[in-house]
């Protein structure tokens, strides 16, 4: 029955781990939950160990120097042994009877549920945690669709399939000797998950829901630097020449590492505006006379958002009224 290793990299995470940690330790197929601390300048270790259920199931592990999430997913997956392997975010939670529902289905080496996209202020809201009954209608996800689902313009679903987290195998991880790139502070998922389908794993997804991504505005992905965009280009990139895409996938991957270099150019435009002048932005993107269009109408679409907002005409980033769910599903099997 227990099967699983729930892996928790933590960074200033001490309001909201024990919420994740006993959301773990509540389902029986979990057999280990590993924390990682990543450095926490408060008490997160300390508020980890006092979840602890006396199972022995939960391990606590303290960085003394910030490795970053990618870095701390490798240390707690080396840490762990079980044969299935399930990646939960210290600010978010399983929902009951999530890792039946995945293992009801076999032939997959990854496998997803739905995500609960909730405000954080209804963290502590019974009523946002009650799901509807959504038929799982499982799926097995192709490369081409999954990237495909990241971009702005993917059909997916209402957000990022980057945002999807699944139940990885050990079996494949080891197979193919992949692991998550410690360079990355942003993307780190959605590189490791494209390079294990280029190497044949099968991603099955299904619509119930079991995850809740608590919704906040100084989440780690909602304030990415601009090296970290710079960086999950280039990952994009070193795949495009490394990996054995299928053609589709392929364009779909260029279009994504595009998009991600324009952002960090525009980023890089902004920093250096803010640090040196307008003068000294320009000068520096004139060199490179390509990046100015992108520059341009980056620069273009911000203004443009921004006084939607302020009109009232478009929401405020992480200002969601009601919850929301990543995949598309219906009720009751309808």
């Amino acid at each position: 029955m227990n099967k699983v290793a729930v892996i928790i990299p933590a960074h200033d995470a001490s309001r909201t781990i024990a919420q994740a940690i006993r959301s773990a330790l509540a389902e029986p197929e979990v057999a280990e939950v590993v924390i990682v601390d990543d450095a926490s300048n408060d008490d997160t270790a300390a508020v980890a160990r006092t979840v602890d259920d006396g199972s022995g199931r939960l391990r606590v592990m303290a960085l003394a120097k910030n490795v970053g999430p990618a870095e701390a997913r490798n240390l707690a997956i080396g840490a762990s042994t079980a044969p299935w392997i399930a990646i939960l975010d210290s600010d978010d939670a399983f929902l009951p009877g999530r890792f039946r529902r995945l293992f009801a289905y076999q032939g997959w080496d990854l496998a997803a549920d739905n995500v609960a996209l909730v405000p954080d202020r209804l963290r502590d809201d019974p009523a946002a945690l009650t799901v509807p009954q959504f038929a799982d209608d499982p799926q097995i996800l192709s490369l081409t669709r999954f990237i495909a689902g990241n971009l702005a313009s993917g059909r997916m679903g209402r957000n990022e399939t980057g945002l999807l987290k699944p139940v990885i195998s050990r079996d494949v991880l080891t197979r193919t000797g992949l692991h998550y790139d410690r360079t990355l502070r942003l993307g780190e998922d959605f590189i490791l998950y494209v390079r294990l389908m280029a190497q044949g794993a099968r991603f099955l997804t299904i619509r119930s829901c079991g995850y809740v991504a608590f919704q906040r505005g100084n989440s780690l992905s909602a304030r990415h630097r601009t090296d970290d965009l710079g960086s999950f280009s280039r990952a994009a990139r070193q795949i495009l020449s490394d990996d054995p895409l299928p053609p589709d996938a392929r364009d779909m991957l260029a279009k994504q590492e595009l998009l991600t270099r324009n952002k960090y150019h525009h980023r890089l435009f902004l920093d250096r505006k803010s640090s040196g002048g307008l003068g000294h932005a320009a000068a520096q993107a004139l060199r490179d006379p390509a990046r100015i269009w992108p520059i341009l109408l980056l620069t273009a679409r911000d203004k443009r958002l921004a006084l939607m907002q302020r009109l009232g005409l478009a929401a405020v980033p992480h200002d969601a009224v009601k919850v929301r769910y990543l995949l598309d599903a219906r009720a009751d099997g309808r």
